[in-house]
Protein backbone atom coordinates (compact mmCIF):
# COMPACT_ATOMS: atom_id res chain seq x y z
CA UNK A 1 0.00 0.00 0.00
CA UNK A 2 1.25 3.43 -0.73
CA UNK A 3 1.98 5.89 1.91
CA UNK A 4 0.59 9.54 2.63
CA UNK A 5 2.78 12.51 1.16
CA UNK A 6 1.98 15.36 3.54
CA UNK A 7 3.26 17.90 0.81
CA UNK A 8 1.66 16.25 -2.03
CA UNK A 9 -2.30 16.23 0.29
CA UNK A 10 -1.51 19.97 1.17
CA UNK A 11 -1.13 20.69 -2.87
CA UNK A 12 -4.00 18.38 -3.58
CA UNK A 13 -6.11 20.38 -1.33
CA UNK A 14 -5.13 23.83 -2.17
CA UNK A 15 -5.58 22.78 -5.74
CA UNK A 16 -8.91 21.14 -4.99
CA UNK A 17 -9.92 24.67 -3.35
CA UNK A 18 -8.87 26.64 -6.64
CA UNK A 19 -10.95 24.72 -9.04
CA UNK A 20 -14.20 24.65 -7.11
CA UNK A 21 -13.79 28.22 -6.83
CA UNK A 22 -12.88 29.00 -10.21
CA UNK A 23 -14.83 26.18 -12.02
CA UNK A 24 -17.63 25.65 -9.69
CA UNK A 25 -18.44 22.76 -7.64
CA UNK A 26 -20.13 20.88 -11.01
CA UNK A 27 -17.27 21.40 -13.34
CA UNK A 28 -14.90 19.88 -10.17
CA UNK A 29 -13.42 16.22 -10.97
CA UNK A 30 -10.98 14.10 -9.83
CA UNK A 31 -9.63 13.13 -13.06
CA UNK A 32 -9.30 17.04 -14.11
CA UNK A 33 -7.81 17.36 -10.41
CA UNK A 34 -4.84 14.79 -10.56
CA UNK A 35 -3.94 16.48 -13.54
CA UNK A 36 -3.93 20.17 -12.20
CA UNK A 37 -1.93 18.33 -9.67
CA UNK A 38 0.67 16.38 -11.98
CA UNK A 39 0.03 13.45 -9.88
CA UNK A 40 -1.80 9.98 -10.62
CA UNK A 41 -5.79 9.63 -10.09
CA UNK A 42 -4.73 6.10 -7.77
CA UNK A 43 -2.78 8.91 -5.51
CA UNK A 44 -5.94 11.04 -4.92
CA UNK A 45 -7.70 7.70 -3.61
CA UNK A 46 -4.30 7.18 -1.29
CA UNK A 47 -6.13 10.61 0.43
CA UNK A 48 -9.84 10.35 0.05
CA UNK A 49 -12.08 7.79 -1.27
CA UNK A 50 -14.19 9.74 -3.60
CA UNK A 51 -14.73 12.88 -5.00
CA UNK A 52 -17.63 13.68 -1.89
CA UNK A 53 -15.26 12.85 0.32
CA UNK A 54 -12.40 14.98 -0.97
CA UNK A 55 -15.62 17.95 -1.11
CA UNK A 56 -16.60 17.24 2.61
CA UNK A 57 -13.24 16.70 4.71
CA UNK A 58 -11.29 19.93 2.28
CA UNK A 59 -15.29 21.87 3.34
CA UNK A 60 -14.90 20.60 7.18
CA UNK A 61 -11.21 21.59 7.63
CA UNK A 62 -11.50 25.28 6.02
CA UNK A 63 -14.71 25.47 8.40
CA UNK A 64 -13.32 24.24 10.85
CA UNK A 65 -10.13 27.04 10.36
CA UNK A 66 -12.97 29.45 10.16
CA UNK A 67 -14.51 29.07 13.48
CA UNK A 68 -11.13 28.59 15.57
CA UNK A 69 -10.16 32.37 14.10
CA UNK A 70 -13.34 33.36 15.33
CA UNK A 71 -11.94 32.55 18.93
CA UNK A 72 -8.77 34.53 18.60
CA UNK A 73 -9.15 37.30 21.69
CA UNK A 74 -13.13 36.25 22.07
CA UNK A 75 -14.88 35.13 24.95
CA UNK A 76 -18.40 34.56 25.81
CA UNK A 77 -18.14 36.95 28.61
CA UNK A 78 -17.41 39.84 27.09
CA UNK A 79 -19.70 43.07 26.46
CA UNK A 80 -21.83 42.36 23.42
CA UNK A 81 -20.17 45.78 21.65
CA UNK A 82 -16.90 44.21 22.47
CA UNK A 83 -17.68 40.62 21.37
CA UNK A 84 -19.10 41.24 18.61
CA UNK A 85 -16.43 43.85 17.37
CA UNK A 86 -14.10 41.01 17.58
CA UNK A 87 -16.21 38.61 15.77
CA UNK A 88 -16.11 41.22 12.98
CA UNK A 89 -12.05 41.95 13.21
CA UNK A 90 -12.22 38.22 13.08
CA UNK A 91 -13.95 37.59 10.27
CA UNK A 92 -12.39 40.38 7.84
CA UNK A 93 -9.20 38.56 9.15
CA UNK A 94 -9.83 35.68 7.73
CA UNK A 95 -11.97 36.81 4.64
CA UNK A 96 -8.91 38.79 3.20
CA UNK A 97 -5.97 36.39 4.55
CA UNK A 98 -7.86 33.66 3.09
CA UNK A 99 -10.15 34.56 0.11
CA UNK A 100 -10.11 31.38 -1.44
CA UNK A 101 -10.89 29.09 1.39
CA UNK A 102 -13.37 32.00 2.41
CA UNK A 103 -14.72 32.05 -1.26
CA UNK A 104 -14.93 28.55 -1.40
CA UNK A 105 -16.56 27.50 2.47
CA UNK A 106 -19.68 30.00 1.23
CA UNK A 107 -19.67 27.92 -2.32
CA UNK A 108 -19.88 24.32 -0.48
CA UNK A 109 -22.07 25.64 2.49
CA UNK A 110 -24.73 26.68 -0.42
CA UNK A 111 -24.20 22.88 -2.07
CA UNK A 112 -25.36 19.80 -1.26
CA UNK A 113 -22.66 19.02 0.98
CA UNK A 114 -23.55 22.33 2.92
CA UNK A 115 -25.60 20.77 5.76
CA UNK A 116 -22.93 17.73 5.98
CA UNK A 117 -19.91 20.30 6.40
CA UNK A 118 -21.77 22.71 8.64
CA UNK A 119 -22.98 19.77 11.13
CA UNK A 120 -18.98 18.58 11.42
CA UNK A 121 -17.71 22.18 11.38
CA UNK A 122 -19.05 24.35 13.98
CA UNK A 123 -17.81 22.08 17.19
CA UNK A 124 -18.39 24.40 20.13
CA UNK A 125 -19.21 27.43 18.50
CA UNK A 126 -22.60 27.11 18.49
CA UNK A 127 -22.54 27.08 22.14
CA UNK A 128 -19.95 29.95 23.10
CA UNK A 129 -22.03 32.38 21.19
CA UNK A 130 -25.14 31.29 22.66
CA UNK A 131 -23.96 31.90 25.78
CA UNK A 132 -22.68 35.06 24.64
CA UNK A 133 -25.71 36.48 23.51
CA UNK A 134 -27.75 35.35 26.42
CA UNK A 135 -25.22 36.97 28.63
CA UNK A 136 -25.85 40.22 26.76
CA UNK A 137 -29.48 39.49 26.43
CA UNK A 138 -29.60 39.39 30.39
CA UNK A 139 -27.17 42.19 30.89
CA UNK A 140 -29.82 44.38 28.44
CA UNK A 141 -27.06 44.90 25.58
CA UNK A 142 -28.39 43.09 23.12
CA UNK A 143 -32.38 42.87 22.35
CA UNK A 144 -34.00 39.71 22.11
CA UNK A 145 -34.72 38.20 18.77
CA UNK A 146 -34.81 34.80 16.67
CA UNK A 147 -31.24 33.86 15.89
CA UNK A 148 -31.63 34.55 12.14
CA UNK A 149 -32.50 37.96 12.33
CA UNK A 150 -29.68 38.50 15.01
CA UNK A 151 -27.26 36.94 12.00
CA UNK A 152 -28.57 39.04 9.22
CA UNK A 153 -28.05 42.26 11.08
CA UNK A 154 -25.11 41.53 13.28
CA UNK A 155 -22.83 39.90 10.41
CA UNK A 156 -25.33 40.75 6.71
CA UNK A 157 -23.40 44.56 6.31
CA UNK A 158 -20.30 43.25 6.99
CA UNK A 159 -20.40 40.73 4.41
CA UNK A 160 -21.98 43.09 1.91
CA UNK A 161 -18.93 44.88 2.30
CA UNK A 162 -16.81 42.28 2.45
CA UNK A 163 -17.60 41.73 -1.51
CA UNK A 164 -18.00 45.08 -2.61
CA UNK A 165 -14.21 44.96 -1.26
CA UNK A 166 -13.53 41.37 -2.96
CA UNK A 167 -15.02 42.71 -6.45
CA UNK A 168 -12.83 46.51 -6.03
CA UNK A 169 -16.74 47.90 -6.91
CA UNK A 170 -19.89 49.23 -4.86
CA UNK A 171 -23.26 47.98 -6.38
CA UNK A 172 -23.08 51.51 -7.88
CA UNK A 173 -19.93 50.13 -9.69
CA UNK A 174 -17.68 52.91 -8.47
CA UNK A 175 -14.75 51.87 -6.98
CA UNK A 176 -14.45 50.12 -3.99
CA UNK A 177 -11.95 49.38 -0.49
CA UNK A 178 -13.37 48.78 2.55
CA UNK A 179 -11.71 51.41 4.93
CA UNK A 180 -11.94 51.66 8.91
CA UNK A 181 -13.85 54.53 8.89
CA UNK A 182 -16.64 52.50 6.12
CA UNK A 183 -16.04 49.60 8.45
CA UNK A 184 -16.99 51.39 11.89
CA UNK A 185 -19.59 53.75 10.58
CA UNK A 186 -21.43 49.96 9.51
CA UNK A 187 -19.98 48.43 12.78
CA UNK A 188 -21.86 51.72 14.67
CA UNK A 189 -25.38 51.15 13.08
CA UNK A 190 -25.87 47.38 13.77
CA UNK A 191 -24.83 48.01 17.38
CA UNK A 192 -27.51 50.88 17.13
CA UNK A 193 -30.24 48.37 15.51
CA UNK A 194 -29.33 45.51 18.02
CA UNK A 195 -29.03 47.31 21.33
CA UNK A 196 -32.65 47.99 23.20
CA UNK A 197 -33.41 51.61 23.02
CA UNK A 198 -34.57 53.14 26.40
Amino acid sequence: MRTRDINKEEIVKQKAIEMIVTQGIEGFGMNRLAKECGISVATLYIYYSDKEDLIKKIGIEIGKNFFEKMFDGFSADMTFKDGLRMQWENRIYFNLNFTLEATCLELLKHSTYGDAIVAEMTGDYKQIMTEFMLASIDRKELISIPYEIFWSIAYGPLYSLLEFHREGKSMSRKPFVLSNELKDEAFNLVIKALTPQF
